[in-house]
């Protein structure tokens, strides 16, 4: 929420080029993120055995090839700027990717906090780092630092919240290299790192071609429309993600049976939460950009009514990898992200260039529609975990989201000559109301509401 907040003024203060700019090195630098530790993090987090035994190891690797990642993207730094339409923006890359080292010292130890279930620790560490980003940013911008005030802020943050997490974890520094335990570490994380890499090519590919086909200014525009998108996957997604992979993992360990049933509990949940924000942020995009972020940037708003779609599927997405990953098919997980990437990158392309940056939007959302979840579905079936119980209660839930699209669309008719707010206010109240009438049975908020409680 200090990050939304900050994006408003930095909206407010910023053109959308600064915007392009800083989208080119946010595209990879998240790109390196899912790489530069070939899976040993993941690898940690579902360790059996004793975790003392292999952190040395795991230690030493992340620490060498986090290194040898930056040092690698410092020289090409250039060609993916140019390949992303935006040479000037080689320095920013260079310099926002400095956070690829800090996470080479953080990252194994962050995996035995979540391993430990220490995600108030975590997110401690994360709120002092994202405290010192904003006021870092806002000030950086104000003065004139344009696109480095994003990264400037985002180094600053990913070093304070590494330094924390670094003592906090309470794991001496020791390095070693165990040729055994850096064998079963690679076997396990490397389809993993080469999965994740073709995630990241399928999370930040349409960054790339935005900027080269149709140029920083309406980059800017989609990176904001992304953000929005983002915050869901932010918030929800992260609380999800610090907790499914080792919840998941330890009831593959010690109690199998019950692993389906697991499974079925959470996707409905994890609806309830996501369907009402997409259908009410998909549906209220125009007054919601210019309410929030001013007129200049209204045509961020068809990109993403489409990215609101996309959400929804990455989300369930990216709960299937965290059990696919928690069972150990890690294999699953590749063939998944490489048939989706085979199938999206061309989709971008020719949506780029048939209707600009909606067409690249569009894209991006049927392509998970229709591709993504189906296979996201088949992989977790041949791993044997039971979805048929789900089907009744989530066509309930999307029956539920259908009609706050059209309560939402309808109220935000009748309110056409309103101020923004007044559409935000009274689609959204009907378009919860409708949503939960419809979609949300009273036993489930009742299961939900004892779940989160205990």
């Amino acid at each position: 929420m200090i990050s939304f907040g900050m994006n408003l003024v930095l909206a407010r203060v910023l053109a959308p080029e600064d915007f392009g700019l800083y989208a080119v090195a946010l595209a990879a630098n998240q790109i390196l993120f899912y790489i530069n530790d070939a899976g040993i993090v993941a690898a940690t987090v579902q360790w059996r055995g004793k975790i003392e035994e292999m952190l040395p190891t795991a230690t030493a690797m992340v620490l060498a090839l986090s290194a040898t990642v930056y040092g690698v993207f410092w020289w090409l730094a250039p060609f993916f700027a140019g390949l992303a339409g935006n040479a000037d923006a080689a320095p920013l890359v260079r310099l926002l990717t400095v956070s690829i080292l800090i996470d080479g010292f953080v990252s194994v130890r962050s995996a035995v906090m979540l391993r430990r279930f220490q995600q108030d620790k975590i997110a401690k560490a994360n709120m002092a780092g994202v405290a010192v980003q904003v006021a870092l940013a806002i000030a950086l911008a104000l003065n004139g630092a344009g696109a480095y005030s994003f990264a400037v802020g985002n180094v600053a943050c990913s070093l304070v919240g590494g330094v924390l997490m670094f003592f906090w974890a309470g794991v001496p520094l020791r390095l070693a290299l165990r040729r055994d335990i850096a064998a079963r570490l690679l076997r396990f994380g490397l389809p993993l790192a080469a999965s994740l890499g073709v995630e990241a090519v399928v999370l930040n590919a349409d960054s790339v071609i935005v900027g080269k086909t149709l140029g920083g200014a309406m980059l800017g525009m989609y990176l904001l429309a992304v953000n929005v998108s983002n915050w869901v996957p932010g918030f929800i997604g992260e609380i999800l993600r610090h907790v499914t992979l080792p919840g998941f993992a330890r009831v593959a360990e010690h109690n199998p049976a019950a692993f389906s049933t697991r499974v079925q509990q959470i996707v409905p949940m994890l609806l309830v939460l996501v369907l009402p924000i997409a259908a009410l942020v998909g549906t209220l995009a125009p007054p919601m950009v210019v309410f929030l972020y001013g007129d200049k940037w209204l045509p961020a708003a068809g990109v993403l009514s489409f990215l609101m779609i996309l959400m929804v599927v990455r989300m369930l997405t990216a709960l299937s990898f965290d059990i696919l990953t928690s069972l150990g098919a890690t294999r699953s997980v590749v063939r998944m992200n490489l048939v989706w990437a085979v199938v999206l990158l061309p989709s971008l392309y020719a949506g780029a260039r048939l209707w600009g940056v909606y067409g690249v939007a569009l894209a991006h959302a049927a392509v998970a529609l229709v591709v993504a979840l189906p296979l996201a579905v088949l992989f977790l079936r041949r791993e044997r975990v039971e979805l048929s119980p789900l089907i009744p209660r989530v066509a309930r839930l999307l029956l539920g989201g259908l009609a706050a699209v059209a309560a939402v669309w309808a109220v935000a008719r009748l309110t056409g000559g309103t101020i923004p707010l007044v559409q935000l206010c009274a689609g959204g109240i009907a378009g919860l109301a409708v949503f939960a009438l419809v979609g949300v049975p009273v036993s489930q908020i009742r299961e939900m509401h004892a779940r989160i409680m205990t």
